[in-house]
């Protein structure tokens, strides 16, 4: 059985360095700024031969109102609550302050197993404060180096006896339930070889991989919490409260889904701050790692240019897209609205058409299977295949119905067309003078593709392709035959 690590502590004393060292990446956002991290983070996490769920939290502080300093210790005592085990890192450096003992008290109330890091105590300089943390009455404290890696084995020596009585337990809990005949499920098909064309399919083992994005402040940390139905994630009226780009597994209405809260992205004019940096620089690396992206709107100030340049930004990394308008429960005409909204789409976003429109409520919860009807449907038409049979056949009606110009009295042939890939769709076509197709024609042949195989929203990839017979004299220098040397002399 594995267990989960919560590592709580006050600001900036290497909370998500240490973190990013157990997971083995650079998953947490690190600065010298205190504070950085705010909502929690989880990790697969593998220390020697230990295996465990570690979690990377906000920094404790001594709020406990309704600011935001106060959601992110309450989002942090709930961590500490979930994890079996709490790992209060302090700063060796730093040495111990009063509110590292307000801290240490807490943890000792509400955590079963409290283990004391020294954090920074490389060299002389930590010294000091490592002696200061036995006044903490938790025990000997472990010297670490987060940044340099130093003090891992003594984490894993202290960890050691705790895993193995999480693993007894387990142990006890299994041979208990079969004294009672309590058996555990098993899954009769589990050796069993899925088909080939439903391999793509979200299952407990690859869920469905979907990023929310947009401009600060549209609900999107909102929108997450209720479709967790709980409050997983840091929110507030306050524009750019996420940081990190955060990924939940949630079984959402049967389907198994990955999803990932990421930082609001404004202009990049705008963006000067190294850490915002970070944080959109994150955001976009979850758009490229995602299958559907979901780009929520806010329904006061839709399509502004940012959130055109987010939308276009997920439909050039190749992704599906589904856009969603948020707040839709503060709209009072809804359907004249409504009627704007998918004029403006399809004005704003034309390499889009076609896409979901869904109108959502991130409050309330309206729409929400609406929502997630459009996620399946649009993940579904990213891995769609189309037999060559099929697209010849098309083809040739396209062909018929609008045959392609001949600049400069050159005659274009279209030969054949097939399906190179999914995710997205990739189709070459053979033809004769591939470079002399006018865009305009490549967009008929798009569109054509989008309308007749049912795969709207989704970008679509032409490539063009020369087959050319090849001329085995192509190339070869002239040279004169020997019979007419001889004559010549």
């Amino acid at each position: 059985m594995s267990f989960t690590l919560a590592i709580v502590g006050r600001p900036n004393v290497g909370k998500s360095t240490l973190f990013n060292r157990l997971v083995g990446k650079r998953l947490a956002l690190v600065d010298d700024q205190p504070g950085v991290t705010r909502d929690l983070r989880e990790g697969a996490a593998r220390l020697g031969h230990l295996k465990f769920t570690v979690i990377d939290t906000a920094g404790l502080e001594e709020a406990t109102d309704e600011s935001l300093q106060g959601r992110m210790r309450k989002l942090t005592e709930r961590a500490v609550d979930m994890a079996d085990v709490c790992l209060f890192v302090i700063d060796a450096r730093a040495g111990v302050t009063a509110s590292d003992h307000v801290f240490a008290e807490i943890l000792r109330r509400r955590s079963a197993h409290v283990i004391l890091a020294a954090n920074k105590a490389e060299g002389r300089a930590g010294e000091a404060g490592l002696l200061e943390a036995y006044e903490l009455g938790l025990g000997e404290p472990v010297r670490l180096s987060a940044e340099h890696g130093e003090g891992m084995s003594d984490l894993a020596a202290v960890l050691d006896p705790i895993a193995e009585r999480f693993a007894a337990q387990a142990r006890e809990d299994a041979r208990r339930m079969e004294a009672e005949g309590i058996a555990p499920e098993m899954d009769t098909d589990v050796d069993e070889e899925p088909e080939e064309d439903e391999s793509w399919r979200p299952s407990d083992e690859r869920p469905l991989q979907v990023a929310v994005v947009g401009r600060p402040n549209a609900g999107k940390s909102t929108l997450i919490n209720r479709i967790l139905g709980e409050e997983r994630l840091l929110t507030g009226p306050e524009a750019g409260i996420t940081r990190d780009s955060i990924s939940l597994r949630v079984d959402w209405d049967g389907l198994p889904v990955r999803l990932f809260d990421t930082a609001g992205m404004r202009k990049k004019a705008k963006v000067q701050e190294k850490l915002e940096k970070l944080s959109v620089s994150d955001g976009l690396r979850a758009v490229k790692f995602a299958e559907v992206v979901v780009v929520l709107l806010d329904a006061a100030i839709p399509f502004e240019q940012q959130d055109l340049r987010i939308a276009d930004l997920a439909e050039r990394e190749g992704r599906a897209v589904v856009i969603a308008v948020n707040k839709w429960d503060l709209e009072d005409d809804k359907q004249a609205k409504l009627r704007d909204l998918r004029e403006a789409f399809e004005r704003l976003l034309p390499q889009l058409r076609g896409a979901p429109l869904v109108t959502v409520s991130a409050r309330t919860g309206r729409g929400l299977d609406r929502l997630q009807a459009a996620v399946r449907t649009a993940h579904e038409v990213w891995n769609r295949r189309v037999s060559t049979a099929k697209l010849n056949r098309w083809l040739i009606g396209m062909l018929e119905q609008h045959p392609p110009p001949a600049p400069g009295g050159r005659r274009i042939r279209l030969r054949y067309v097939t399906q190179a890939k999914t995710r997205p769709p990739a189709f070459v076509i053979m033809c004769s003078h591939p470079e002399a197709v006018p865009a305009s024609y490549t967009r008929y042949l798009v569109n054509g593709l989008r309308a007749d195989f049912d795969m709207p929203g989704v970008p679509i990839r032409l490539y063009l392709r020369s087959q050319a017979e090849k001329n085995p004299y192509k190339g070869r220098k002239k040279s004169t035959p020997s019979r007419l040397r001889k004559h010549l002399g």
